[in-house]
């Protein structure tokens, strides 16, 4: 596709457009006020609680100084994030061209472009940049060739210049599609150079699209538990990829999904293009509204920043002192409340979900286990491979780039593919069984699932996380490093190797500790794998069965709530509600179940969890260092509720876009 055009929306239209981003925030946000209440009641009753000793028992990587071998190889330190670039082509330009470019992916998932290497490297700015959040690459142009016919179906048969461009075989393609943005069509010079390509664009895209799932802030709970109320309260009750991407961007796909019905009704009959020209304007048309609505709800999120700074700083106040009796108070109205709704909910589960729960665990947990033999098969590959050369080799040179080889195992696209691909083989089969449900967020799932696999980081939130900064509790200036599983256990190895290596050690006796090391590595990163497993599919199972199991008993148990509600109200905080509490009563019996359920597919005589423990393990995935939209800037992705919107006023033909 071309540079980006001039937009196609007037001022009127512009115009009505913030009247509906004005709209969602004021309808958004006094949502997101009681999840911030909820979050920081759920925060300091864990820090005045039981504290369990931690579960993990790898050491987390925070930047090793790789001196475990420096006595044979002066490893430096290596890079967290890859930065990848390389020149591509792109279709660009009015009209279109094949044209070279320099591209450039970020360490923070986005893209940017240049005329010539020149200007990158004089630190010039880009022609362009985007942000990855919400693509999908492609890499077979048949495949996108078929997307354009069905985003935008024309029988005229009338071919236009793009379409003969588009139809002229492309021997390696890169196509980037988007739902609400215009799409990138790209080729590469080799096979070779589109494979590392795809899978860099493939790692952007899972950073952005997990920013707000990876956090650990209360301020990030509690925007996607806003979300999902806010959806809720509109008839939408399924989970999907909607929370995919940051704030701003959530907000933004969340409007653009209501908006969309009436976009296509308005502007498709005058769109003058035939051929897949038509679906490139199309496509160009939603890119301008996509802008538009991100800009509102950027701006509408700055400016609630200082407010939610103030309002997390008095709820800190408020709350603590009344911690005790308002649990106390949360704990005696729930008792009651579960008297009253346990007959209809058990029917629910006995009738709906018993019959399905086994198959979805059972599949989530072989997905897991699949790809966790293979991360612990190339853990124990790569370790074994240093042991080998300290015995085989007294070269310097050849162990420092082993042991550097090593160290970046957790950041190699290619290497980390072997694993990032058993989730993806059960994309299909997790889809069918969980569609019954109204979960349509297996792309999310499958993310969090190479997450875990990898690594992340973690924003620094302080003694109290919620009091910290930033968008969707996400801070640019703190971030501190937290990774999983593969980058743990590589940290753990040769942090452990440091300990026990010395000069006095020749190389035999060097290679003996490293395999030492290697077993105890090994037995900490199966006992972390139990640990991990648990909640991933704990949380996971919530997030498919609970917000199936409210919609059921929506009709029937909502109207037992008001008289239950005037203790609650009587307490005054925001941070108690009817609804809420009822929220976690039905949770609290589906976890249950879904104990139950783990304990006979894992063999194991105890796999409790508590309520807090299991309802978060999506939240058990560490932060990402991509700050929100509120803070910066520009993006997207894919959500949105059923809610009825003003239509916008008609658009012109977008026959013409200027590059």
């Amino acid at each position: 596709m071309g540079g980006r055009p001039s937009s196609p929306l007037d001022k009127r239209q512009q115009k009505q457009l913030r009247g509906q981003v004005d709209t969602l925030l004021r309808n958004f946000l006094p949502c997101y006020r009681g999840q911030l209440a909820a979050s920081v009641l759920w925060q300091i009753s864990q820090e005045l609680g039981p504290q369990e000793p931690a579960g993990c028992q790898l050491l987390h990587s925070k930047g090793v100084s790789w001196a475990a071998i420096k006595m044979l190889a002066r490893a430096e330190k290596l890079p967290r994030v890859r930065e990848h670039r390389g020149p591509l082509t792109l279709l660009w330009g009015h009209p279109p061209q094949w044209q070279p470019i320099f591209c450039v992916l970020r360490g923070d998932g986005r893209l940017e472009w240049f005329s010539h290497r020149e200007e990158y490297e004089n630190g010039d700015h880009p022609l362009e940049s985007t942000p990855l959040t919400g693509y999908t690459v492609l890499t077979s142009q048949s495949e996108y060739l078929r997307l354009l016919d069905a985003l935008c179906p024309d029988s005229s048969g009338d071919h236009t210049q793009e379409d003969l461009l588009l139809e002229t075989p492309v021997q390696f393609p890169l196509f980037l599609q988007h739902p609400f943005r215009r799409h990138l069509c790209l080729s590469a010079a080799t096979g070779k150079m589109q494979r590392a390509w795809s899978l860099a664009l493939q790692g952007g895209i899972r950073l952005r699209g997990t920013v707000l799932r990876r956090s650990q802030a209360p301020a990030a709970r509690a925007f996607l538990d806003a979300i999902r109320l806010y959806r809720q309260q509109r008839g939408h009750f399924g989970d999907d990829d909607a929370t995919l991407g940051s704030d701003a961007e959530v907000l933004t796909a969340v409007l653009m999904r209501q908006l969309l019905p009436e976009l296509r009704s308005q502007t498709l009959p005058g769109l003058r293009e035939s051929g897949r020209a038509r679906a490139w304007a199309w496509t160009k048309l939603l890119d301008a509204v996509h802008a538009a609505v991100l800009a509102g709800a950027s701006a509408g999120l700055r400016a609630f920043q200082p407010e939610k700074d103030e309002l997390l700083a008095a709820l800190e106040r408020t709350i603590r002192p009344d911690v005790d009796e308002m649990l106390r108070l949360q704990a005696r109205v729930a008792g009651r409340l579960q008297a009253e709704v346990q007959g209809p909910l058990e029917s629910c589960l006995r009738r709906k979900v018993d019959m399905q729960l086994p198959r979805v665990t059972q599949t989530l947990l072989s997905t897991l286990e699949a790809e966790l033999t293979v991360v612990q098969t190339l853990l124990t590959q790569g370790m074994d491979r240093l042991s080998r050369h300290l015995r085989r080799s007294s070269s310097g040179a050849r162990l420092r780039k082993e042991v550097h080889s090593f160290g970046e195992m957790p950041w190699d696209p290619e290497l980390m593919q072997t694993c990032y691909h058993e989730a993806e083989q059960s994309w299909g089969r997790l889809g069918q069984l969980t569609a019954p449900f109204g979960f349509f967020g297996t792309q999310s799932l499958v993310f969090g699932a190479q997450d875990l696999a990898q690594q992340k980081v973690l924003p620094d939130l302080g003694k109290r996380g919620c009091l910290r900064r930033g968008g969707g509790g996400l801070n640019q200036n703190g971030l501190v490093e937290r990774s999983r599983l593969m980058a743990d256990a590589v940290a753990t190895f040769l942090q452990l190797a440091d300990q026990y290596l010395t000069t006095a050690l020749d190389c035999d006796q060097a290679a003996q500790q490293l395999e030492k090391v290697g077993g105890r590595v090994l037995k900490k990163f199966r006992s972390d794998i139990g640990s991990a497993r648990r909640k991933f599919i704990h949380g996971w199972l919530l997030c498919i069965f609970l917000p199936f199991v409210l919609s059921q008993l929506e009709p029937s148990c909502k109207a037992e709530l008001p008289e239950f509600e005037g203790e609650v109200l009587a307490m005054g905080s925001p941070a108690l509600t009817i609804e809420g509490i009822y929220e976690d009563v039905v949770r609290g019996v589906l976890l249950q179940r879904i104990n139950q359920e783990l304990k006979k597919a894992l063999g194991a005589s105890n796999v409790s969890c508590t309520l807090v423990d299991c309802s978060e393990a999506p939240w058990d995935q560490a932060g990402a260092d991509v700050v929100t939209e509120a803070q910066r800037g520009t993006c997207s992705k894919q959500p949105g509720s059923g809610t009825k919107v003003q239509p916008l006023c008609p658009l012109p033909p977008p026959g013409t876009f200027q590059s």
